[in-house]
C-alpha cells in the first residue's frame, strides 16, 4: 500500500501551566512564556489548512525536533548546538514521531465559545477576541479513520438466524453420515452360497467430434489460433504501485505527527489494474454420442462404429452382470473382468461376500 503525501498542517500543543493552546511550531507558550515541555503532546488543530511555506515544510521533512538535555529548549533536527544555552546536542533525544492523529480536518470547524465572556470566536482562535482569555479546543469530536460498528439491529436478522440453523443442521448431518460409514465399515462381511441364474453384458464406445467450445480468459492467456468473440475491461489485480490502465483508490486522508509541531497529511492508496477479459471459441474434441452393444450370453462384442470425417473413437467401457440366487434372495454381482464373467456358467455355485449394505463385494467358486 502506497502512502501519498497530500501536504503539511500546523499542529497545536496546550501549555500545562496556563492551559493556552499554542501553534505547534511555537517553542514557548504565547500566554505565560513557559518553554514547551519535552513530553507535551501535539494535537490536531480544529481546522487543517495546508502549509504553503517551503521552509516550514523542509523543517518537517528533516526529522523530529530534539530537546536540549541541559535547559530543555526545543531545537530542530540536525542542530549541533542548543539555540538557548549553546550545549552540545549530539546526544539529545528526539521527539516521538509517526503517531497517527486521526482523520485530516479540512472543513471549517464550529465556533468556540469563550468560557469567560461568552463571545463566539473562530475555531482556529487561541485567545478570545473580546476579553483575551485563553480558548479551549473546539468541542467537535475529531473524525475517526475507522467507523464504530453500529449497535442497531440489522434488517433480516431472523433470516440470518435461520441460515445459521440450517448450517448447523447440515454440519450435523454430515457428521452423522461419516459415523454411519465408519460403523458400516466395521461390520464384518457376510458369506453365503449362490447359484448363477443368468448373465448379461454391455459394452460401449464413446464417440467424439471436433466442436466449438466457449471459454473465458485474459487476453494474454488465450492460445493462438482461436476466435476471440468479445472482450471487456475487468479488474485483474490490486497492487501498491501505479501501472498502465490502473485506477487509483485511496482511503480517508489522515494526519501523522512528524515530531516538529507540523503534521503530515497522508492517505493510503492502492491501484486496481484492469485488463481485457475475453470470450473465445476453440475447436475441441467433445463427446457427441455413445455406441452400445449388449447381450445375455458369454460372447460379448464391441458395437460397430460408423464415424464421419470429423469424429473419432474415444473411451471404451465394459460391464458384466451375474445374477445369483441364494436360499433367501437373489443378488447381482457386477464386474469388468471378462474371464471371471465367463467362469460364472449358468448353474454353477459361488461363495458370495456381501457388505453392510447388501452389495456383493467378491465371489469365489464354492468348494
Amino acid at each position: 500500500m502506497v502512502k501519498k503525501t497530500l501536504g503539511y498542517v500546523e499542529l497545536e500543543w496546550t501549555c500545562p501551566q496556563c492551559g493556552t493552546r499554542n501553534p505547534g511550531t511555537a517553542k514557548i507558550c504565547t500566554s505565560c512564556g513557559r518553554a514547551q515541555p519535552e513530553r507535551v503532546a501535539f494535537e490536531q488543530a480544529p481546522e487543517g489548512k495546508l502549509i504553503e511555506d517551503q521552509e516550514t515544510i523542509a523543517r518537517a521533512e528533516a526529522g523530529p525536533d530534539v530537546h536540549c538535555a541541559f535547559c530543555g529548549a526545543r531545537n530542530p533536527a540536525g542542530a549541533e548546538r542548543c539555540s538557548q544555552c549553546g550545549a552540545d546536542l549530539t546526544s539529545a533525544e528526539a521527539r516521538e514521531s509517526g503517531r497517527v492523529m486521526g482523520a485530516y480536518r479540512s472543513e471549517p470547524a464550529a465556533p468556540v465559545t469563550c468560557p469567560q465572556c461568552g463571545a463566539q470566536n473562530p475555531a482556529t482562535a487561541t485567545r478570545c477576541s473580546q476579553c483575551n482569555a485563553s480558548l479551549p479546543r473546539a468541542s467537535t469530536a475529531p473524525k475517526s479513520l475507522t467507523q464504530k460498528p453500529s449497535t442497531a439491529p440489522k434488517k433480516g436478522g431472523r433470516k440470518l438466524g435461520w441460515l445459521a440453523i440450517l448450517g448447523i443442521g447440515g454440519a450435523a448431518l454430515a457428521i452423522l453420515a461419516v459415523c454411519v460409514v465408519i460403523v458400516m465399515a466395521l461390520i464384518p462381511s457376510r458369506e453365503m452360497v449362490g447359484q448363477v441364474q443368468s448373465v448379461s453384458w454391455e459394452r460401449s464406445i464413446e464417440i467424439e467430434a471436433l466442436t466449438d467450445v466457449r471459454h473465458d480468459d485474459w487476453r494474454d492467456q488465450i492460445p493462438s489460433g482461436v476466435r476471440i468473440q468479445s472482450c471487456t475491461q475487468k479488474e485483474r489485480r490490486t497492487q501498491d504501485n501505479p501501472a498502465p490502465n490502473a485506477t487509483e483508490v485511496c482511503g480517508t486522508p489522515y494526519t501523522v505527527d512528524t515530531g516538529t509541531g507540523i503534521g503530515k497529511v497522508v492517505q493510503d492508496c492502492k491501484y486496481h489494474v484492469y485488463d481485457d477479459w475475453c470470450t473465445y471459441t476453440a475447436q475441441e474434441w467433445q463427446r457427441v454420442d455413445t455406441a452400445t452393444a449388449n447381450g445375455s450370453n458369454y460372447d460379448p462384442r464391441w458395437p460397430e462404429l460408423r464415424l464421419t470425417g470429423s469424429q473419432r473413437e474415444a473411451d471404451r467401457a465394459e460391464t458384466y452382470k451375474i445374477l445369483f440366487q441364494t436360499e433367501k434372495k437373489s443378488y447381482t454381482y457386477t464386474t469388468s473382468d471378462l474371464d471371471q464373467f465367463r467362469a460364472c456358467q449358468i448353474g454353477s455355485r459361488w461363495t458370495l461376500r456381501t457388505n453392510a449394505l447388501g452389495g456383493v463385494r467378491s465371489i469365489d467358486p464354492a468348494g
